[in-house]
């Protein structure tokens, strides 16, 4: 008869301890323990049958390094924060098998590496509706201060992975998230984690979810409405905790007798733009229609006068503007303003803004590097951008580059075709497309020159619309 082995139980400090699964799993397959030997045990969790082999034994001191791609890691570290008990036994066993087919992971067709995908694409859905669904509600607490508390139920062990979303999101908030598997407080300067919680620990609703009702209502846009879709997006089980929720059967059941309502009064859109600038920028920065306004970064709002004569427009604010919390404070900005001063334009008489509100960005170490909006996400905001021009209702609009011309017109064009054209649009205000001037700091010293005086020179073209007589070309 052939003895069974006995197996090694391995004990995680948390069910999302994936850093404690990685240092433990490592040394296990140094020391040959194959994934039918290991039993990954979890908080709360009994062991089976463990105490024939003992602790898992050390590995030798020439074993072998570990073979481990950095997609296997990516994918392993999502797919640990789901709630499948047996979640830690799979990925032992797809690194076990790496170590003799180092490419398996990019094979979809194997079995276990697309159950682990499946894992990490739950994961994912789940943080992001997380950052979806999430609602404040505003208390007071012992010291008399704002506090916002909010509840939550994830379906999987994603607190933790999702803290830093909502620290910078709501860094200049007192905030606590509460769920049934732990909490998250934030006083403004240090998270810490607290114990499980119970709905009956977070607050009922306050004044503002009014508002926010008011505001929901009115932008939920009837032709526009695909239920399967809208579900698929806000699934049921998140609705008992929106305070917009118990609104949405009424708006479906009367979606199609508002929408032949709209179309008999020539109107497009169901939805009400903001009646003032403050209100838009509120509704700005609460908006999560697309992937850049659920990154983690806040909603950098337009300055200047609420009528201006000229509008400028960029593509999004960067790195330096979203720590401050305004547009063009960078160097781009550095740039913008000096020309504006040398064509004889103040600064401060234009409104300035951004096609998009949201800085998209991808982390490079600590560095947050700019990337270009796509057209969806520009077309996305242009409604934003549009709700802001009808209040500003500005003569002159300056667009800087090819992102912020398509968030007035709504179509791709050429700079250098359309650079120096006066473009006349439908609410009566004229368009001058140009560079950004983020573009004159990527040049060459020769070609930053070139450009330079061609910035100049539209810049003139703006002065002289407006009425005042340019000054020289900026150095």
């Amino acid at each position: 008869m052939t003895a069974t082995l006995a197996r090694h139980g391995v004990t995680l400090a948390a069910h999302d301890d994936f850093a404690g699964w990685r240092d433990r799993a490592r040394d296990l397959v140094r020391a040959g323990i194959a994934p039918d030997r290991v039993e990954w045990v979890l908080p709360g969790q009994a062991a089976g049958d463990l105490f024939g082999a003992g602790p898992p034994p050390a590995p030798p001191d020439d074993a072998a390094p570990v073979r481990a791609t950095r997609d296997f890691l990516d994918l392993a570290a999502r797919a640990a924060l789901h709630a499948d008990p047996a979640r830690f036994d799979l990925l032992y066993r797809l690194l076990w098998r790496l170590q003799t087919a180092p490419r398996l992971i990019a094979d979809r067709a194997d079995r276990e590496v697309r159950a682990v995908d499946a894992l990490a694409r739950a994961v994912r859905r789940d943080i992001h509706k997380m950052r979806a669904f999430v609602r404040f509600r505003e208390v007071r607490d012992a010291a008399g201060r704002d506090h916002y508390v909010a509840w939550f139920e994830p379906q999987h062990h994603i607190l933790a992975a999702n803290a830093g979303f909502f620290v910078r999101r709501f860094a200049a908030m007192r905030w606590s998230i509460l769920t049934p598997q732990g909490a998250l407080h934030w006083d403004g300067e240090t998270l810490h984690q607290g114990p499980p919680a119970s709905r009956a620990d977070a607050p009922a609703a306050d004044p503002a979810e009014a508002l926010w009702r008011t505001y929901y209502a009115a932008i939920f846009n009837p032709a526009r409405l695909k239920i399967d879709a809208m579900v698929k997006e806000m699934p049921r089980r998140y609705w008992k905790n929106l305070p917009e929720a118990d609104l949405i059967p009424e708006l479906i059941a009367t979606a199609q007798a508002r929408e032949a309502a709209m179309i008999a009064l020539g109107g497009s859109d169901a939805g009400r733009p903001p009646a003032s600038l403050a209100a838009l920028e509120q509704a700005v920065g609460a908006c999560r229609r697309c992937a850049i306004g659920c990154n983690g970064t806040r909603a950098v709002p337009g300055e200047g006068p609420a009528q201006a004569a000229l509008m400028i427009i960029g593509e999004q604010p960067g790195d330096h503007e979203e720590q401050t919390g305004r547009p063009f404070v960078g160097p781009a900005g550095q740039v913008l303003r000096d020309h504006l001063h040398a064509a004889a334009i103040d600064p401060g008489d234009a409104r300035v803004t951004n096609a998009v509100r949201h800085f998209k960005h991808q982390l490079r170490g600590r560095q947050r590097l700019h990337q270009t909006p796509t057209a969806h996400e520009i077309d996305t905001c242009r409604w934003w951008l549009d709700a802001e021009r009808q209040l500003v209702r500005p003569r002159l609009i300056l667009a800087l580059g090819a992102s912020a011309a398509r968030g007035v017109l709504g179509r791709t064009v050429s700079i250098e075709q359309q650079r120096g054209q006066w473009l006349p649009l439908n609410d009566g205000a004229h368009l001058l497309v140009t560079t950004h001037p983020a573009y004159l700091l990527r040049l060459g010293e020769a070609a930053a020159a070139l450009e330079r005086r061609r910035f100049a020179d539209d810049l003139a073209r703006v002065a002289a619309q407006l009425g005042h007589a340019p000054c020289p070309n900026p150095r």
